[in-house]
């Protein structure tokens, strides 16, 4: 890879750095940043937003299926793969190849990150089901292929984080999907979707695991914005839909119900100990994070990618955030290096 980015908020510093470069390597200046391996920068008046459009588009285009029906969901959610359903593919180099590259669009599409991932497990022998399952994704992309994040230019530093956990979902080894998503304010920043290494005994366990999880998610978010002089003054939430989990933090003491988790535990413990993080009751229908952790209907699925702050930009009624910002104080360029 040659090509590179210099991003920041000081033209003069930025051309320094530029011709630094040009004494060491030969480049070329490729002006102002809109398109950077497969994905599209663009700059309404609110902020940034990155979606891979033109890379949906040509991945419809080779996969011959730009002409289909689309689709309101990218998994149907009431048709459960595992490892063995259907017939084994003869050459898997395709499905594999597929997968490849809808995995890299799950950088800006958080909507696909769990279809993705499920699908990706099954890479060693896929079979007809589960390449009819990849292209429904295809078919979901038809729908709104321009669809992409939103990074607020007005938003507080504030994060928030919702993690959750889906208890035993593998059908195969019976582990647990945890999953979570941080906001910077209003804009969605960071997001997971993972199966569990070992299998939870109860749903709690597997809640447990995820609020681990989450919490050294923060701790590197918060690590990430002290270096970027951006302070956050309380510490985060976590929006837990589980009571018991939450009464498993708040407990000093372990007993014999604990005791598998105990490690988790001192995770949890310590960050809201120190002030990291902190625990706020939240219902399971407002638990954003089920979309990285389970399929849903399309009635819950849509309700939760309105809720993700992600932003259609070649829809006309964007009221107001197809103006383009002013360019001149950011800058970004694309140096090419042509050694």
């Amino acid at each position: 890879m040659d090509d590179l980015l210099l991003i920041g908020n000081d033209l003069c510093e930025i051309q320094n750095t530029e011709k630094l470069l040009h004494g060491k390597f030969s480049i070329k200046d490729l002006g102002f940043l809109n398109f950077f391996l497969g994905i599209e920068i663009v700059k309404p008046a609110h902020g940034i937003t990155l979606y891979q459009r033109k890379y949906v588009l040509d991945l419809l285009s080779e996969t011959g299926i730009l002409g289909c029906k689309p689709c309101s969901t990218p998994m149907d959610y009431n048709n459960k793969l595992y490892s063995s359903s259907g017939s084994t593919l003869p050459d898997a180099t395709s499905y594999r190849k597929l997968i490849g590259k809808l995995l890299y669009l799950t950088n800006t599409r958080p909507d696909l990150c769990y279809d993705v991932g499920h699908l990706s497990q099954f890479i060693s022998t896929p079979t007809d089901q589960h390449k009819q399952a990849t292209y429904r994704i295809l078919r979901y992309l038809k729908t709104n292929p321009s669809l992409g994040v939103l990074f607020n230019s007005s938003n507080n530093t504030s994060l928030k984080g919702y993690p959750d956990s889906d208890w035993g979902a593998c059908l195969d080894t019976k582990k647990s999907v945890i999953g979570w998503c941080f906001f910077l304010g209003t804009s969605l920043v960071s997001w997971k979707s993972k199966k569990q290494n070992t299998v939870s005994e109860s749903s709690v366990e597997a809640k447990y695991r995820a609020l681990a999880m989450a919490s050294c998610e923060a701790q590197w978010l918060i690590s990430l914005l002290d270096d970027l002089k951006f302070s956050n003054s309380s510490h985060v939430p976590l929006f837990c839909d589980n009571i018991s989990a939450s009464y498993i933090a708040a407990n000093p003491f372990f007993h014999e119900c604990t005791k598998h988790i105990e490690i988790d535990c001192h995770i949890v413990r310590e960050r809201m100990q120190n002030k990291t993080t902190h625990f706020l009751p939240i219902s399971s229908s407002q638990q954003l994070d089920d979309i990285f952790t389970k399929p849903l209907p399309p009635a819950s699925f849509h309700s939760l990618i309105s809720k993700l702050d992600m932003l259609n930009f070649h829809i006309p009624s964007c009221r107001g955030l197809l103006k383009y910002a002013p360019q001149g104080k950011n800058k970004a360029h694309t140096p090419s290096s042509k050694n």
